[in-house]
């Protein structure tokens, strides 16, 4: 059987106050695999992890409980201390009898049967620890981003600049989010694209940042330094190593199709590039609702392209990679209007949300900058 120390601790009166601290002593001294047990107003204290390092050493102690507040503030303190006279650190426990017990109970007597049960618990939980050491594993040094708004961005460029690959993943034919959409920023009140666009062509033209747009991410493996991601390119119809983006598919498809990044406040075309300023400015075919995919028929884009790069066999891809560490950078969502009915949200065409009214107050919006009614 092992030898466990338990030290309870007062937390000055935070616990004490709530908490018999004499009748959990006295509760747990005969209790299986307790060779010693005592109590200290403040264990985290330089006396307190004195008296908690001796009694280590006198008694030959395996294993210690430290009956005091919340593991995130003060396990390593403890851990540390027990390790600087032989304990391995991980024969360290500590029951949480403060955020869970003393300052969630009024009533004494319930708080102090609470304590003994969560110190008996971490008791059997000690025994039956072992020893860990630990060890040193290779990282992969290659950052994956997932999201390419303006924080994805800047994310993929402090890393990059830094000296590391980046793969950065977007799941809209262009990167920059929903920054790109607004009109001027705070506090300047810059043009929001003066801003966000030399960022979006420096992660284009940057040779550690690997674009990934209109993809996903559909599955996270591995453990930390080395993940494994599989990531999903969905198809875009066009080869973008032959297209030069000169628009001729855009302008000739007869196909129109209300435009999301404008808030459904426009109308776009089934082949389309998302924005003016979009990276890569190149377009994508919506399958969803081009003629051809819908109809067996039109093809119009692949007629008028000079380049030969309208391709209907593109299929989805996944495509494997290997990261050290993952930043998650997905963005919001905008608030339903429809949960906002005293307003009439989602009734009154005229209740619009902030960023409706940014694409309308935008100059390259749907209405030049001018306010109109919807």
């Amino acid at each position: 059987m092992k030898k466990i120390g338990v030290f309870v601790c007062h937390c000055g009166i935070n616990i004490s106050s709530t908490v018999n601290i004499e009748e959990v002593k006295k509760a747990l001294k005969s209790y299986p695999g307790v060779k010693f047990i005592t109590d200290y107003k403040y264990m985290c204290s330089e006396p307190g992890q004195t008296l908690l390092k001796r009694k280590i050493k006198e008694l030959n102690l395996d294993g210690v409980v430290i009956a005091a507040c919340s593991p995130k503030l003060h396990e390593q303190t403890f851990r540390h201390a027990s390790e600087l006279v032989g304990l391995n650190p991980f024969m360290c426990e500590i029951a949480n009898i403060r955020e869970q017990c003393s300052w969630v109970h009024d009533n004494k007597k319930e708080a102090t049967e609470k304590a003994k049960l969560i110190i008996k618990s971490i008791i059997e939980k000690t025994v039956l620890d072992e020893g860990l050491k630990p060890i040193e594993v290779s990282v992969t040094k290659k950052a994956l981003v997932i999201g390419g708004g303006i924080a994805g961005i800047q994310s993929a460029l402090n890393i990059a600049n830094s000296g590391y690959e980046v793969i950065l993943v977007e799941k809209n034919p262009s990167i920059g989010g929903r920054m790109a959409q607004l009109s001027e920023t705070f506090p300047t009140l810059d043009c929001s694209q003066c801003i966000l666009t030399p960022k979006m062509v420096e992660v284009a033209q940057h040779p550690k940042i690997k674009l990934m747009t209109y993809s996903e991410v559909l599955e996270v493996g591995g453990f930390v330094g080395n993940f494994e991601v599989k990531i999903k390119k969905k198809p875009k119809y066009v080869d973008y190593d032959k297209c030069t983006g000169c628009g001729l598919c855009v302008e000739k498809c007869p196909a129109l199709v209300p435009d999301e990044f404008n808030m459904f406040l426009s109308k776009r075309k089934a082949i389309y590039t998302q924005f003016p300023q979009a990276v890569p400015n190149k377009p994508v075919l919506d399958s969803e609702n081009c003629i051809y995919f819908k109809k067996g028929k039109c093809r119009i884009c692949e007629k008028v392209c000079t380049v030969d790069a309208i391709d209907y066999s593109q299929k989805d891809e996944i495509v494997e990679e290997k990261v050290g560490a993952i930043v998650v950078a997905t963005g919001y969502q905008l608030y339903s209007l429809g949960n906002l009915k005293e307003f009439g949200g989602g009734k009154i065409k005229d209740v619009i949300d902030g960023l409706t009214f940014e694409r309308m107050l935008s100059a390259n919006g749907p209405t030049g900058g001018e306010v109109r009614r919807p």
